[in-house]
C-alpha cells in the first residue's frame, strides 16, 4: 500500500509531503500516547493520531516513519507541519475518528506496526 492509496481509503486530505505519495507502506498504528509508540512500534509505519504537537513529528523521525495521519479532521499548526516537511514526513488529515480510520486500512490490507510482547 501506498500513501496514495491511504488517500484514498480514508478519504484524506495531505497538509505537507505530496512527494512521499509513492512510499511503500507496511504497518500502521493508532495512539495518542507517544511513549507507547516509542515502546511498542516497528519502524517504517504509519501514525495514526489525534495529537497535533511537535511530539508527535519528533517520535515519527524516531521510528523512521513515513507518515502521520491526522484523524477527527485535526489540522496541525505551521510549526508542526514546517517540523514534518524538514524530517521528510508526510503529513494527511481525516475526518474520520480513530477507531475507523484503522479498521479501514486493516481491512485493505495493512498490517497492525505493533510488536507483540
Amino acid at each position: 500500500m501506498t500513501v496514495r492509496d491511504i488517500i484514498s481509503i480514508l478519504n484524506a486530505e495531505i497538509i505537507a509531503g505530496e512527494d512521499c505519495c509513492e512510499q511503500e507502506i507496511k504497518t500502521a498504528c493508532g495512539s495518542d500516547m507517544m511513549s507507547d509508540v516509542l515502546a511498542y512500534v516497528k519502524e517504517q509505519s504509519v501514525l495514526l493520531t489525534g495529537l497535533i504537537n511537535p511530539q508527535v513529528v519528533r517520535t515519527a523521525d524516531m521510528m523512521d516513519m513515513i507518515c502521520i495521519i491526522f484523524v477527527r479532521g485535526k489540522m496541525p499548526e505551521a510549526g508542526i507541519i514546517e517540523l514534518a516537511t524538514e524530517r521528510g514526513i508526510a503529513l494527511l488529515r481525516t475526518n474520520l475518528g480513530m477507531f475507523e480510520a484503522c479498521g479501514l486500512l486493516y481491512t485493505n490490507g495493512l498490517s497492525g506496526g505493533v510488536i507483540n510482547e
